[in-house]
């Protein structure tokens, strides 16, 4: 039969080499919660760059529009005096 001391040393064996799958297990664990952090940190920047690239987006779509709209106007006022301009020369060619 094995000594006090032997079998002390046999469970103290035990007990480590299970401590070490643990810690084998722990660190695993560890490793795939970081790597899933790290995967939304970068997926709440990438939805932040991309909602502020939306809103310079829409700035410059806005301001697009707007432009046109003064293009638009500018252009009937243009062809209104162009109208009144051709009236007034062909009047004035009548006599």
């Amino acid at each position: 039969m094995a000594s006090r001391a032997e079998r002390f040393k046999q469970a103290a064996i035990k007990a480590a080499k299970t401590a070490r799958k643990w810690a084998d297990s722990a660190a695993r664990e560890a490793d795939r919660l970081l790597k899933e952090a790290r995967k939304r940190v970068e997926t709440e920047q990438r939805r932040r760059r991309l909602k502020a690239a939306l809103l310079r987006t829409g700035r410059v779509l806005k301001a697009a529009g707007r432009a046109a709209v003064v293009a638009g106007v500018a252009a009937g006022i243009a062809s209104v005096r162009a109208e009144r301009r051709a009236r007034k020369v062909s009047r004035r060619a009548r006599p």
